[in-house]
């Protein structure tokens, strides 16, 4: 009797689990403002969450040089944190409605392994896993100190050496293109979701969209038999 192989789910952070916009336009704010440029659109900001900030601060930019760049990103994350801790993790990035009761139905089944991959920094994600209780839920944690941008599959590719799952036995959920685009690059099934900051119809590499968390075990299910 062969016993079922070992799978893995991988989650981005923002948008996906949680909600930071308010950090996350309230710290680019607060970046700009102190280098006097004026602070790009919600529409514009949300539309590069996920990328690295190496990658999305000369998107947002375009008119900086190499040093005004680099002290955005640090103001920026100086100012994140900052927000972060005077509201509190818990209530400045709270979990979308059934994102912490399908970590746990996850968790708890024995072939399941659970990973994050996300443009936040290695102290970023830290401190949302310590605000949230998340310790000892994910088993691999991909961070942007040490891979490339996203969509680049770098983060993916490692979480499946970490773990030693296949590729066909894992899959990524994001709100992003560059989350469905990264799991595509890896051969991974790329799971879209709704309610995050890119709209559905940017999630064109998406193997499959969700509504709600309360699709996902369902989802898992088919994809997993098939």
């Amino acid at each position: 009797m062969s016993s079922s192989p070992l799978r893995l789910v991988i989650f981005d952070v923002d948008g996906t689990l949680v909600d930071s916009q308010s950090d996350i336009l309230g710290a680019m704010r607060l970046s700009f403002e102190a280098e006097r440029i004026a602070t790009p659109s919600r529409v514009e900001i949300l539309g590069v969450v996920g990328l690295s900030l190496d990658v999305l601060m000369p998107i947002l930019a375009p008119d900086a040089d190499e040093a005004t760049l680099v002290r955005l990103v640090q103001g920026y994350k100086d100012a994140y944190m900052a927000l972060r801790a005077d509201q509190g993790g818990e209530v400045s990035s709270p979990f979308y409605p059934g994102a912490r009761a399908a970590l746990d139905a996850l968790q708890a089944q024995p072939d399941v392994l659970l990973g994050v991959a996300t443009g936040k920094s290695r102290r970023g994600l830290d401190k949302l896993i310590e605000a949230h209780g998340l310790e000892g839920m994910f088993i691999t944690q991909q961070v942007a100190d040490f891979h490339p941008s996203k969509p680049h599959p770098s983060m993916l590719l490692q979480a499946l050496r970490d773990t030693g799952v296949e590729a066909a036995d894992a899959v990524m959920l994001g709100d992003t293109s560059f989350d469905m685009e990264m799991a595509a690059a890896a051969d991974i099934t790329g799971i879209g979701v709704s309610w995050g900051y890119h709209s559905p119809d940017r999630l064109s590499a998406a193997k499959h969209m969700v509504q709600s968390f309360d699709a996902v075990p369902a989802l898992l299910d088919t994809i997993w038999k098939g």
